[in-house]
């Protein structure tokens, strides 16, 4: 099963807030950013990363401004970006893809 399955999967056996809750943010975060990649790491748990990982904690209760969350995930896209381009050696430097206008 891939990484994509295995968060379906999960989603649908959390029968309280937190499958509603990682359903809305994992569409959220997907819509972010074409390029993230899902990832399941960590005794079972979703990880989303582009370039490097992108990691967010929500609590019962939380309310969801997506288009914060949106901004947010692209900071740490842009963030794992220029990290990369700064650990590249200089040959290397011109493979690296620049981040996408948004």
């Amino acid at each position: 099963m891939n990484p994509s399955e295995q968060i379906d999967q999960l989603i649908v056996g959390l029968t309280d807030w937190r499958g509603k809750t990682l359903a809305s943010v994992r569409k959220t975060i997907l819509e972010a950013d074409r390029e993230i990649i899902e990832e399941w790491k960590w005794m079972g748990s979703p990880v989303w990363s582009h370039d490097g990982m992108i990691a967010i904690d929500f609590f019962e209760g939380d309310k969801i401004n997506e288009r914060a969350l949106k901004n947010l995930i692209r900071a740490a896209v842009d963030y794992n970006q220029i990290k990369l381009k700064r650990k590249a050696p200089a040959g290397t430097r011109a493979k690296v893809n620049k981040s996408k206008k948004r």
